[in-house]
């Protein structure tokens, strides 16, 4: 009598072979539809950017472009190294901010004077300890040159304007 007692004691809930496929069915099939449901309904609500009630608006801000091309005319005259100077430059070397040379200081300019106008048009282009490299934003390299110009000549340098190098000369056949 106490055999069969122990035997009743040890068994689970499911008690036949089908009984076990079922629950394995329903183990993995409920999980997925309570899954898909809820997908659903997250998907069906509106979407709002946080703050705006206009829909059409807030589509627009979730779609925006992740990049641009921008076209320039390449044969726009360039501009002068004192309005670079002033779009560009001013922000910095005006006031002096983060060590940079101010516009007029012979002394912060002198030793960089002494490296060249290729190092300094170079230290402008890919940018040197706190400034940010300038070349390939909204001016050419050549007006940026001018500004570089422009800034070491009021520092006491003599450096000559830069010119854009000439275009090559196509030969005919002959």
């Amino acid at each position: 009598m106490s055999d069969n007692h122990q035997d009743e004691a040890h068994t689970g809930p499911i008690k036949t072979p089908s009984m076990l496929l079922w629950a394995s069915i329903a183990a993995f099939v409920v999980p997925v539809f309570i899954i898909i449901g809820l997908a659903k309904y997250v998907s069906s609500a509106p979407k709002t950017s946080p703050g705006s009630s206009n829909m059409e608006q807030s589509v627009n801000n979730r779609l925006q472009k992740v990049g641009s091309i921008e076209v320039r005319d390449a044969n726009r005259p360039p501009k002068a190294g004192e309005e670079v100077f002033k779009a560009q430059c001013a922000a910095c070397h005006a006031t002096g901010v983060a060590g940079s040379p101010k516009l007029g200081d012979a002394a912060a300019w002198g030793p960089r004077i002494k490296t060249g106008l290729e190092a300094l048009v170079n230290s402008a282009l890919k940018g040197k300890g706190a400034m940010a490299a300038q070349g390939g934003g909204d001016h050419t390299d050549l007006e940026i040159a001018g500004a570089v110009v422009y800034m070491a000549n009021a520092g006491g340098a003599k450096f000559a304007l830069p010119t854009a190098p000439a275009a090559p000369v196509q030969q005919t056949a002959k």
